[in-house]
């Protein structure tokens, strides 16, 4: 359909533009519905990020005890001394206990899920942590690399666009939190 041919229908009083005028509004209802979608995935996603992100955090801080020690001499490994070697001390803490909190998780299956009514609003499991700890008097204690907490998490989402048509939303949530003394 040619640019003229559409200007000659729109402007057509015998109403043969209705047609064209209820498609368009369907698409463009059909548009707004798949993007309201996408910002609602999106915006499930950044909260358990953010969730996530603060549960490891607080996991990151339990671990200040042991990492002061570290501290005091220069650089921030989580050691504790033992008779007359050191030993490695990491607290890997119960993240998804914080999660549960912040959350308003249940149990389920082996998942933590959120429900919103009766409906299943997301799921998160495999929580996977990884503590890197600095090593014990290191050649150069810089603190570049630092007390890191490496966090993943597989967050399934089920889409409520279309039916059941469309997959859940699968992604895996990465995080990491550093400790950095300020003093």
């Amino acid at each position: 359909m040619t640019n003229g041919k559409l200007c000659a229908i729109l402007k057509s009083k015998k109403g043969t533009a209705f047609p064209l005028t209820v498609a368009v509004t369907l698409a463009l209802l059909l548009f707004l519905c798949a993007a309201s979608e996408g910002i609602r995935l999106m915006i499930i996603a950044q909260g358990v990020r953010d969730a996530v992100q603060s549960a490891v955090i607080s996991t990151v801080n339990d671990n200040y005890e042991n990492v002061y020690h570290g501290v005091r001499e220069g650089y921030s490994g989580a050691y504790q001394p033992s008779a007359a070697e050191f030993e490695q001390s990491l607290n890997y803490g119960d993240i998804y206990s914080r999660l549960d909190k912040v959350l308003g998780l249940t149990q389920e299956n082996g998942y933590q899920v959120k429900y919103t009514g009766n409906n299943v609003e997301f799921r998160i499991s495999g929580l996977s942590v990884s503590l890197r700890n600095m090593p014990l008097a290191p050649s150069n204690p810089d603190n570049t690399n630092g007390f890191l907490a490496d966090t993943v998490i597989r967050l399934e989402v089920p889409v409520s666009f279309a039916g059941n048509l469309l997959p859940p939303m699968i992604i895996n949530v990465k995080v990491q939190a550093k400790y950095m003394p300020l003093f």
